[in-house]
């Protein structure tokens, strides 16, 4: 059974140039267009700035703050598929726990051994600039690893994904019959959720997303929906 990762790949192969995930940021206006092709990019690089640069080691715990705080961010669906690709979990509410902690652009300090890694969240991932010691600048750090990923496969029984309500291994995340392909809108909510059904749905069953986080507000939904020729509107 192919694993999520898998699925990337296949689609750069298949369809790598058509739109992937389409984030709209209702708060500042942003819409943000990654194809299957970039996706795998940030993922390729990511994923060799967590072996290479990070040390992590498949099995450790990823405490993916910003997925809590920005679900619907870009940047937080390139980090779930990185994790996932080089077979980290991706935890919320453990930090305590975790060899790695992943936060937004106003980053807490880690805990004990924790090391920090803070998101820009820029829509055209420039770097922060100005962090505390010891926090590492991702997008500033990334841009410099190798643009394809050689590391070993993942196993479908490797824990994926626990948060207080769910624990997914890599098999769990691709769970469900799949469907046939179509572009969805997805409004940014829960962080299980909104990874799912913007980024696993999509890569399982061969369609797209677009992304709407922000205050809701139904007439901009409405417009986008539009414009994105989304096939449905999933609800909020």
């Amino acid at each position: 059974m192919p694993l999520i990762a898998d699925l990337l790949a296949r689609r750069v192969r298949s369809d790598g140039s058509a739109p992937l995930v389409t984030c709209y940021d209702l708060g500042d206006g942003t819409r943000v267009e990654l194809s299957a092709t970039t996706t795998a990019n940030w993922v390729a690089k990511t994923s060799n700035l967590l072996t290479d640069e990070l040390l992590l080691e498949p099995g450790a715990l990823v405490e993916l703050d910003v997925a809590r705080e920005h679900p619907g961010h870009w940047m937080t669906l390139v980090w779930a598929l990185s994790c996932w690709q080089v077979g980290a979990t991706v935890t919320l509410g453990r930090p305590d726990e975790a060899a790695l902690l992943v936060t937004g652009p106003t980053p807490g300090a880690g805990t004990g051994g924790t090391e920090v890694v803070a998101c820009s969240l820029h829509p055209l991932g420039l770097g922060i600039g100005d962090l505390p010691a010891g926090v590492v600048d991702f997008a500033t750090e990334v841009r410099g690893q190798p643009d394809q990923w050689s590391g070993l496969p993942v196993t479908g029984d490797a824990p994926a994904w626990r948060d207080d309500t769910r624990s997914l291994t890599q098999q769990d995340l691709l769970a469900g019959d799949p469907a046939d392909a179509r572009r969805v809108l997805v409004t940014a909510g829960g962080a299980w959720e909104t990874v799912r059904d913007a980024l696993v749905v999509p890569l399982r069953d061969g369609g797209s997303s677009v992304v709407v986080s922000g205050t809701p507000d139904p007439a901009r939904v409405a417009g986008i929906a539009a414009t994105e020729r989304v096939d449905v509107v999933l609800p909020s």
